[in-house]
C-alpha cells in the first residue's frame, strides 16, 4: 500500500515539491554559510519525493544552533516551501482519492518550516518513534 501511495504521490505532487526543494538547496549552497541549509533542503526534498513509509522525528541532541538555523531557514526558504505544501494539499483535497495525499502534504508543513534538528527514519525501523 505504501508503494502505491508513493507512486500516486510522486505523480500528483511529489515530483514538483522535490523540484522546489532542489531549487532551494542549489540556491542555498551558493554561499559557504548556506551549505548546511542546502543539505537540509536536499534531505527533506527526498522525503517529500517519497514520504510514505518514512517519518520525521526530532533529534534529542539538537540544541540551540539548530533553533537559530531554523529561524534563518524560515526566513530564507521555509515559508515559500510551506506555501507549496499548502497549495498542493488544497489541490489534492478537491477529490476524494486525493484527500489522504492532501493530509500527508499538510503533515509535511512543519518539516518544511523547521527541518534542522529532525531526522528522517523508516517507520519500520526499531525506535523510529523517538
Amino acid at each position: 500500500m505504501k508503494t502505491l501511495l508513493n507512486i500516486i504521490w510522486l505523480v500528483l505532487s511529489g515530483f514538483w515539491l522535490f523540484l522546489g526543494y532542489l531549487l532551494a538547496g542549489v540556491v542555498l549552497c551558493i554561499t559557504v554559510i548556506g551549505i548546511p541549509f542546502g543539505i537540509a533542503a536536499f534531505r527533506i526534498g527526498v522525503y517529500a519525493l517519497w514520504p510514505f513509509g518514512y517519518s520525521a522525528v526530532e533529534r534529542r541532541d539538537a540544541g540551540a544552533p539548530s533553533c537559530v538555523g531554523n529561524v534563518l531557514w524560515l526566513l530564507l526558504a521555509g515559508w515559500w516551501l510551506a506555501l507549496g505544501h499548502i497549495a498542493t494539499g488544497i489541490a489534492l483535497c478537491v477529490t476524494i482519492i486525493g484527500i489522504p495525499l492532501g493530509i500527508a502534504n499538510f503533515k509535511l508543513i512543519p518539516v518544511s518550516l523547521m527541518p534542522l534538528g529532525r531526522e528522517i527514519v523508516r517507520t519500520d525501523q526499531p525506535f523510529a518513534a523517538r
